[in-house]
C-alpha cells in the first residue's frame, strides 16, 4: 500500500479553532485604538460559529516492543538443517498504531488508525460510524470485517494475554464495505448482530485467496456477520456464531479457468471471564473452517497441465488464562500465566498444504490496566502435506522461540 502524505483538513480546522481565539487577544491589546474591524476576530468568529460546541479530537492507539530468539530446524528427505534468529524490536510483532477519533456531535464518529511494523506504514482501519439509535450503528470505510472474537476483540498487543496472533484465525480481515452493528436486551439476556457488505476476494492460481481492496475486479461482493448470545445476567459469558460467503475475482491476465468460483468461511466462538476468588480464569476460543468451491488449478509441475483438490481449511484456537486478582499481595495479583494451543490444516495436495500445530506458555506482569509485560514460549510444529510442487517432497518444520515484549495501550 503506498503512503499518501497530504494535508489534513480536519486537523487544520481544529488547529485554527484552538489557537486563534488566543492570536485575537493578543492583537485586540496591541490594536485598542485602531476603529477597522480585527480581521483574525473576524475569522475567529467565522470559526467559532462553525466548530459545534460537542466536537471533539483524540488519539489513542497502542504500541508493542519486544526481543525473540528462535531455533527452526526444517527437515527434506531425512537432512535436517538447523537456523538460529534473535531481533531487538521483535521484527514481527512490532507495531506502533496510533488511533485518530473525531466525534461531531452524539451522532458522528470517525476513525483511523495508521500502523508502523518496522519496515512499511499501513492502515488497520479507516471507517466513519453514524450512531442511528441505541443499538443500532452504521458503519462504512475499510473496516475490520465482523467475523470471528479474535480480529475485532483480542488482537490489540494489550489485550492479547500471548505475544503472538494464533495463525490462521483471522481468515476475513479488513476490507472496503458497509457494516451494520448494535445489540438489544433480550428477557435477562442479551445479544448482538454484526453484518457488512464488502468488495470481497480474489482466487490466486494456486488455490489460495487475497483482498480486491478498492480496486474491486469483481461485480458481486461478499457478505460477512457475526451473532452473539450472552446468556447470564452478568454477561461472564459470549457465544458467537460468524459467516462470510461471496464470489471470487479472479485475477487479471490468468490463464486458469474457473467454474463460477465461491468461497464460504464458518466459524464458532466462545468467550468465558469470572471470578472464582481469589483469582479471575479468562477462556476463549475460536473455530473457523473456509472453503472454495470446485475448481481445476494450473499443475505447478506441469503448467500445461491443471489438477483439482479440496480446497478447505481448518483454524482453530483454545486459551485460557489465570490471575490472582485478589490477592493481597501486591506483586501477586498482577501476575497472570496464560496458555494456548493452535491449530491450523491447509488442503492435502496443495503447494501450500501443511498440518500446523502450535503450544504457547505465558507468563504476563500488568504494569497496569492497559500495560503489561510479556514473556511468551512458542513451540511449534509444521508437517507438509504437498504431493504437487516441483521437487515433490514433504518436509517438516520445527521452532521453538522465546519472546519478551513490552505491550501498551495509548
Amino acid at each position: 500500500m503506498k503512503l499518501h502524505i497530504t494535508s489534513s483538513p480536519a486537523l487544520l480546522f481544529l488547529a485554527l479553532a484552538f489557537l486563534l481565539p488566543g492570536i485575537s487577544f493578543a492583537q485586540k491589546e496591541t490594536d485598542s485604538t485602531t476603529t477597522d474591524p480585527d480581521p483574525v476576530a473576524v475569522v475567529t468568529q467565522q470559526v467559532a460559529a462553525l466548530r459545534s460546541g460537542d466536537s471533539h479530537f483524540m488519539m489513542v492507539g497502542l504500541a508493542t516492543f519486544g526481543f525473540v530468539t528462535q531455533r527452526t530446524t526444517n527437515t527434506l528427505g531425512g537432512i535436517k538443517t538447523t537456523d538460529k534468529f534473535n531481533s531487538l524490536g521483535d521484527a514481527d510483532r512490532y507495531e506502533f498504531s496510533p488511533m485518530f477519533l473525531w466525534r461531531h456531535g452524539d451522532k458522528l464518529l470517525l476513525e483511523f488508525e495508521p500502523s508502523f511494523n518496522g519496515t512499511s506504514i499501513g492502515v488497520n482501519w479507516a471507517d466513519v460510524s453514524y450512531f442511528v439509535a441505541p443499538g443500532l450503528i452504521v458503519r462504512g470505510g475499510y473496516i475490520v470485517l465482523p467475523f470471528g472474537i479474535y480480529s475485532k476483540r483480542l488482537a490489540a498487543g494489550w489485550i492479547n494475554k500471548l505475544a503472538s496472533d494464533p495463525v490462521g484465525i483471522n481468515a476475513a480481515g479488513s476490507d472496503f464495505g458497509v457494516e451494520i452493528e448494535g445489540g438489544l436486551p433480550l428477557g435477562n439476556m442479551k445479544w448482538s448482530y454484526d453484518v457488512a457488505v464488502s468488495n470481497g476476494f480474489q482466487l490466486n492460481p494456486d488455490g489460495t485467496t487475497a483482498g480486491v481492496g478498492i480496486s474491486a475486479i469483481n461485480n458481486g461482493k461478499t457478505v460477512s456477520g457475526r451473532l452473539a448470545l450472552l446468556p447470564f445476567s452478568n454477561s461472564s459469558l459470549e457465544i458467537g456464531v460468524s459467516g462470510l460467503y461471496g464470489s471470487l475475482a479472479t485475477p487479471t491476465g490468468s490463464t486458469a479457468t474457473y467454474n463460477n468460483p465461491l468461497t464460504s468461511i464458518y466459524g464458532f466462538d466462545l468467550n468465558f471471564v469470572k471470578n472464582l476468588s481469589p483469582i479471575q480464569i479468562n477462556i476463549k476460543g475460536q473455530y473457523n473452517i473456509s472453503n472454495v468451491n470446485s475448481q481445476r488449478y494450473i499443475s505447478p509441475a506441469d503448467t500445461t497441465q491443471s489438477y483439482t483438490f479440496t480446497n478447505t481449511t481448518n483454524a482453530a484456537f483454545g486459551q485460557v488464562s489465570i490471575r490472582p486478582t485478589q490477592s493481597k499481595n501486591k506483586v501477586l495479583k498482577n501476575v497472570e500465566l496464560a496458555f494456548r494451543y493452535v491449530s491450523y490444516t491447509t488442503p492435502n495436495n496443495s503447494t501450500w498444504g501443511q498440518k500446523y500445530s502450535e503450544q504457547d506458555y505465558g507468563l504476563d506482569y500488568w504494569l497496569s490496566w492497559r500495560t503489561v509485560l510479556k514473556f511468551t514460549y512458542e513451540n511449534i510444529k509444521s508437517d507438509g502435506t504437498s504431493s504437487v510442487d516441483l521437487s515433490g517432497a514433504q518436509g517438516s518444520t520445527s521452532i521453538h522461540r522465546m519472546i519478551l515484549q513490552f505491550s501498551t495501550g495509548l
